[in-house]
Order: structure tokens, then sequence, then C-alpha cells
């Protein structure tokens, strides 16, 4: 195995441990992971609620609040309609719950049994049965052309909450928000389905408890510069910045109303920092007959945030958080901006439902866990106080859950949600019962609610049996496709594979033959079909040449799914001959290598380490756990463990002041072969973590490679 450590600059180290006021250890890490922006940044040193992004900067975000809200005032009934995996079921948990706690008439529904993927014709005639007037999708959607086109003709609205790559064109709903929309202006497209209904709620509850909402006001500084001055204003909604202007002025030059001032400020509610310094501004410039009502909020902000109190801007600047991140050099409007943005969301978090808020970041965690969505950006801050919550007070519900799962009352990661919690809640909608999943969210009595997590665990169980047996008559015939498609494809198919465990056998394919994969039931006339991704190829290329095959298809650049006509096989597989043919891979190495984060010398090997280690959770997709390389290590003790046979190697390290435990996981025939032993220095490439064995915490190397010193 061949080690990599990328060569960084020192300098760009030094200056960013003295800029965002972190370790040098950190900041090379930084460094080499290649976050070096402040707004990256950001998310791995800061992890305060209010660090997430503000909802409304989704596109259509207001206009979804005012529809629901209207909906609410009227006594309409909403149908909140989800996928039916863990990401749609937790958001449809989410956004129906929240709607219920305020009183709305809402309904839910999941695809079910042979119910294909998304909004389907029955469910929108159904509810039009029912005098429904609303739907809003969840984790679904912007795919469903005919069936929100039935929806207007029904006089029903759609809202679309998604995070599926849209097509070019998009479907007639009467809102959409989805993070992937082209020209999107919200600055991170990876939020998961659930973590876009989180959103949405998160703007409802603005909405619901801030004078703010639907409010535009201006936030105007004035600022002296050579003769001049500059007169600056912001103009804000919903504390999203939607305009802004810059007049500088020379004192007797002009009159105001020949600036772009007045028109600018007409009908505007104008908020300043210190009143009277800028109100002599307008004097100097225009005269004694201008004046401008100013609403002077430095007293109010000066309460809340005591640090800001009988400060000026630019004083304020120098202790601001948010300045500290930011990549440009920010005037004393930007200043004032942040500034008031905080004192609004300080304000607004005195007026949260704590413990409601926090059973909604689980379930938004959970769906970010379980879609693989990037643990980026705010996704850091959703999985992480999303985890902290779970483990300190789980919801009903998950509480059950965890308790069948053996995870309730212990520490755990996103390793152990992805391997032990999101499946159970995945094995009702790969068994054929997924409402037996989104019921355990929404059932009321707790000794049903401990039922239906029995029956989901034991359901995990019979899909984990259901897998194997179906992957033992699919891997022939995975080798044999591997070279009918030039070693680029592969496909398995046919009506013993259940269209539940369809994604679990392309993933097996894929991760076995390291190229796409694509695995098909076949039944009743539909084949229903799911597709993973390798080595960087975007599936959509596939789904575009087929997509005049498919009755529907969806999902994500690495996964997604498609249903089609039986009728439509031999056209099917004809066309996917020609696109495996093009597909070209990037070149990849030729020997396997393990990219490190940082050297540690001996003394870095203490247990104080660990708190850094913990700075950069949650590990996940494109965050992965830290490597570390250290060399000259000395082996103390050495033995061999395994249950049915030897595989795995458990050590005593020694770095000086401290011992560490360590494991090598199949690896036991290098010592059987006495590559290393007792007593050995070697150089080691590895993981650090936390061992929890019955109440007891222990730290613990687990070692990636290992080369023996000569």
């Amino acid at each position: 195995m061949k080690w990599n450590k990328k060569e960084i600059s020192p300098d760009l180290v030094k200056e960013i441990s003295a800029k965002y006021n972190c370790d040098l250890l950190t900041a090379s890490i930084l460094v080499r992971r290649g976050h070096i922006k402040g707004d990256s940044i950001r998310y791995f040193l800061e992890d305060d609620i209010t660090s997430l992004r503000n909802p409304f900067a989704l596109d259509g975000m207001e206009d979804a609040v005012e529809r629901i809200l209207a909906a609410k005032e009227e006594g309409e009934k909403i149908m909140v309609f989800g996928d039916s995996d863990v990401d749609g079921i937790t958001g449809t948990a989410l956004l129906a719950g929240y709607l219920e706690s305020i009183d709305m008439d809402v309904t839910w529904r999941i695809p079910t049994g042979d119910e294909p993927y998304g909004l389907s014709l029955e469910a929108v005639e159904d509810f039009a049965a029912k005098d429904g007037t609303l739907i809003i999708t969840v984790d679904c959607g912007i795919s469903r052309f005919t069936e929100i086109k039935k929806a207007n003709e029904l006089s029903i609205d759609v809202i679309i909450t998604d995070h599926h790559e849209p097509l070019d064109e998009l479907p007639d709903a009467l809102v959409i928000i989805n993070p992937k929309l082209k020209n999107s202006a919200y600055p991170f497209r990876d939020l998961s389905g659930c973590g876009v209904a989180f959103k949405l709620v998160s703007a409802l509850r603005f909405a619901q408890r801030s004078e703010l909402y639907g409010q535009q006001i201006c936030l105007l500084n004035t600022r002296p510069v050579n003769d001049a001055w500059v007169i600056e204003i912001a103009k804000m909604r919903n504390l999203q910045t939607i305009d802004t202007l810059t007049e500088t002025i020379v004192p007797g030059l002009v009159s105001i109303s020949d600036t772009r001032l007045l028109a600018f400020l007409e009908g505007q509610q104008i908020v300043c920092w210190d009143a009277p310094l800028h109100n002599q501004t307008f004097v100097k410039l225009f005269g004694k007959s201008v004046e401008v009502g100013m609403l002077d909020v430095a007293p109010q902000i000066g309460k809340e945030i005591p640090q800001a109190a009988n400060k000026s801007l630019l004083r304020i600047k120098e202790l601001s958080k948010i300045a500290k991140y930011s990549d440009k050099e920010l005037s004393e409007l930007d200043v004032f901006v942040n500034l008031f943005i905080s004192y609004a969301r300080i304000k607004e978090k005195k007026l949260e439902d704590t413990e409601r808020e926090n059973e909604d970041l689980q379930l938004a965690a959970l769906g970010t866990i379980a879609d693989i969505m990037p643990l980026l950006d705010e996704n850091r801050i959703i999985v992480r106080r999303g985890l902290e919550s779970l483990e300190k007070k789980p919801r009903q519900g998950l509480l059950q859950l965890l308790q069948k799962t053996d995870l309730a009352g212990k520490h755990f990661d996103t390793k152990d949600i992805s391997w032990k919690l999101c499946p159970s809640i995945n094995a009702a909608r790969r068994m054929g019962n997924s409402e037996t999943a989104a019921a355990l969210f929404f059932e009321k009595d707790l000794l049903k609610k401990e039922r239906l997590a029995a029956e989901l665990a034991a359901m995990n169980e019979k899909r984990k049996e259901l897998e194997d047996e179906t992957w033992i008559m699919a891997e022939s015939m995975a080798y044999d496709s591997y070279n009918e498609y030039e070693q680029k494809l592969i496909m398995v198919h046919g009506e013993k594979i259940n269209k539940g465990i369809t994604g679990l056998m392309a993933q097996r394919a894929c991760r076995m033959f390291n190229v796409p994969s694509i695995a098909i039931s076949i039944h009743d006339g539909m084949c229903t079909g799911s597709i993973r991704s390798a080595r960087g190829f975007n599936i959509h290329i596939l789904f575009e040449q087929c997509s005049d095959l498919f009755i529907d298809a969806g999902g994500h650049q690495a996964a997604g799914g498609f249903s089609m006509p039986f009728e439509n096989w031999d056209k099917f597989t004809e066309k996917l001959k020609k696109a495996a043919a093009a597909i070209e891979f990037a070149k990849e190495p030729e020997e396997e290598s393990i990219q490190i984060d940082a050297e540690l010398p001996h003394n870095y090997l203490s247990p104080d380490i660990l708190k850094m280690i913990e700075r950069f959770e949650p590990y996940g997709s494109e965050n992965n756990p830290l490597v570390f390389l250290t060399k000259n290590i000395i082996i103390k003790d050495i033995s061999i463990i395994g249950k049915s046979d030897v595989k795995h190697v458990k050590m005593t390290l020694d770095a000086g002041k401290y011992k560490w435990p360590a494991l090598y996981w199949q690896n036991a025939e290098r010592v059987i072969n006495k590559e290393f032993g007792v007593n050995d220095k070697a150089d080691i490439v590895f993981n650090m973590t936390r061992d929890y064995y019955k109440g007891n915490e222990t730290p613990q190397i687990i070692i990636l490679d290992l080369k023996k010193c000569n």
C-alpha cells in the first residue's frame, strides 16, 4: 500500500492557525484536506445551531410558507407525501409532525407494498376525494409531471420539497424547494430530503414567532471618506439581504432628491447603529431641512450582546465571529448586517421550543446519514447536534428502536447509525411494509411503538437473510455481466430479485467489481431497478440515454432508481451495451494508496489528541476519519484474536509516556509469517478511536498499514 502525505505550505498553515485561532496541527489537517476558505473552515470549528444557513435563502421558501400559513388560516386539508426510505420517512415525520403541532388538518402518506416511487395518481385522486387542497412532497416530486398536472386539474396546490437532481424541465408545481435547482442562490446544494423539510419547518417557525417575518427593513450606515461621505444601505427581508445601495456624496453639492436614496428608502423602516451620529451626517450633507426617521437598535442589541454595547461598528468587527470566517474584507455595513442577524436569532432562540427542535434535528441527522450526504458545511451541524440530542434524550419511536438495536444508553457515531439504526428503518420498505417504519414515528401509544420497533428489528433480520440468499444467485450473473459489458458495467436481473433489495444487490456488485452496477427486479410486467456508481461515473448519463424507456427515474450522481415496462427490455439492454462501451473512467493509481492527514511525533500520542479528532467529527461521506502516520513506534505486545479462525492482531504500542492498545484487522497472517514481532520498531498508519465497553471508555489505535523499520 502506498502512503501519500500531501505537501502543503507552512506559511498557509500558520496563517490559518492565527486567523481562526486553532492549533497548528488542526490547521495543517484543514489545509491538507482542502479547507482553506473561511466558509468551509467555519463548519469544522463552530457547531452552534445559529450557524445554520438561513432557510429563506432557498428559492421559493417564503412562497411555501405563505401558502401553508394560508391553509392554516382557512382550515384546509394538507397531505404530506414522502418517499419510503429513511430520508423520506424522517422528513415526512418531521414536517407532518410540525404541522400537526400547530393544529393543522394534516395527513401523511408514503408508497407502500408494490406502489411505485414518488407521488402517485392514486394518492392525488384519493386526496381530492377527501376535499384536500394542498400536497407537500418530501424527498420526492421533482420528476412527477403527470401527477402534479393531475393535482392542478383537481384544484390541489403542490409544494415540492426535494433534493434529487432536477431535469431541465420542471413540474408545474405551485412552489419547488430544492437546493439543486439550476441558478439556485442557496450556498450549499447537498442537503438531504429530510434536511430540506427541516429548513421548511425552520422557516415556518420563524414566520410564526418573529415580528421580522415578511417585513422589509433597511439597515443604514454612514462613514467619511476623504472630503465626502458614503451612505450604505442593506435592504433585508427575513434576515436575508435582498438589495444594497451605496452613495458617495460631497456635502452641499446635491440635494437628497437628486440621489437614489429617496426611491430606495421609500416606505421602508430604517434601522441604524448610533442614530445621533447618522442624523448629524445627513444634516452635513443635505442641510437641516432633511429629516430621516431612524430606529437606533444599538441599545437593544447591546443588552442581548453585551460585548457589542457602547462600541463602534469598527470595534465590533474585531470581535465578530462571522467576520472572522469571512473571506472578504467586511465593511461597517457588513458588520451591522451580521450583528443584526445575530441579535434577531438570539431573540428568536428565547422563544424556541428547544425540546421539539432537538427532536427535529434527530430526524434530520438520520436522513442525512442514511442518504450518504456529504458531512460538510451545515450538514455537519445538523448531524453533530442531532446525534448529541439523540444520545441524551431520544424522541419516542427512535428510543424504542435504539433499544431494539442495542444502542440505547450508549455512545454512538455515524457508523453505528448507518449500520444499525438506519437499516432497521429501511428494512420495512425492502420487505414491502414501509408503513410500519412510518407508523413508528406517528403512533402515540407507547406499547404500540414498542411492538412496531420489534417488528422493524425482525424485518431487518429477514432482510439480511433475503439479501444473502439472493446474492448467491446474483453473483454468478454478475461475473457473466462483467464480461458482457466490457468490464465497465454490471447488470443483474430477474424475478427472484425482490424489488426491495435491488439497491443492496447493486451495491454488492459495485463493491466487488468496482464498476457501475444495476440490479433489476422483474415482476408483473414491470422492471424496478437500482443503480450504484463507481469510480466517479455520473449515473445521470445512463438515465438520459434511457429516459424514453422509463416510467420514472431519479436519484443522485452516485445512486438512483427507475421503473420501466418489461416490454422495453430489449431496447433497454441494447442502449445499455452502447452506453457501457462509451463509459470512460478516470485513470486510477496502479497501487492502492492511503492519504495521510498528519505525521504525529510520539509526544503527540497522548489522550489529548482525541479532543482534536472529535473536532473533525462527524465522519462520513467526503469527511473520512483522520489518518495519521507515526514512525519508529515500539511493539510491546502482540496477540492474535478471532472467534472461528485467527484473523486479527491485538497489540500494545509504546509511544514513550503512553502505551496504546491497537488493533490490526485481517492481518494475523503477517504475525504468523513473522513479518513483525514483539520489541520491533514500526512505522504505522492509523485511525484513533474510543472503545466503549460496559460503560468504560478506552482510547484505541486502529492500524491501517504497518511497515517494520530496518
